[in-house]
């Protein structure tokens, strides 16, 4: 991988990597480190999907082999600490933790749209009636 490398002398005068503030969240996003850049694109592991939010540290590779091509690949952690092994996935008012005991899952839980309380409750009322219940 050409970080792990050495760089030739004279390719690029500053560092591959930077750590500056989000001004404006989203994808493209905005960060600021010694001066703020706009429209970068933000990365993330294959079948996920964020944005960061404004106010933010975020990472900022800079890719390409003068570093003409900036990019959010993180932000820092959040305070809540995890155990080796175990995973937080959190945004918005839900949240996904895979930790030692089991799953937890914080926030209104939707399936196919629909909550799961009012979907327990039709699913209930359709056995009481004799229907045939289906999700």
């Amino acid at each position: 991988m050409f970080l792990a490398k050495p760089r030739p002398e004279g390719v690029l005068g500053e560092p591959g990597g930077e750590l500056g503030k989000v001004t404006l969240g989203g994808d493209p996003a905005g960060v600021y480190f010694g001066g703020e850049r706009r429209w970068l694109p933000v990365y993330a592991p294959g079948g996920y999907q964020w944005c960061p939010q404004p106010g933010e540290t975020a990472l900022v590779l800079k890719a390409g082999t003068q570093g003409e091509v900036p990019c959010v690949v993180g932000t820092c952690q959040p305070q809540e600490k995890v155990a080796p092994g175990e995973v937080r996935i959190s945004g918005g008012a839900g949240q996904i933790y895979l930790s030692k005991q089991g799953v937890e899952l914080t926030g209104p839980l939707f399936i196919n749209g629909e909550r799961l309380e009012d979907l327990i409750l039709r699913l209930v009322g359709q056995t009481a009636e004799g229907r045939d219940v289906s999700c």
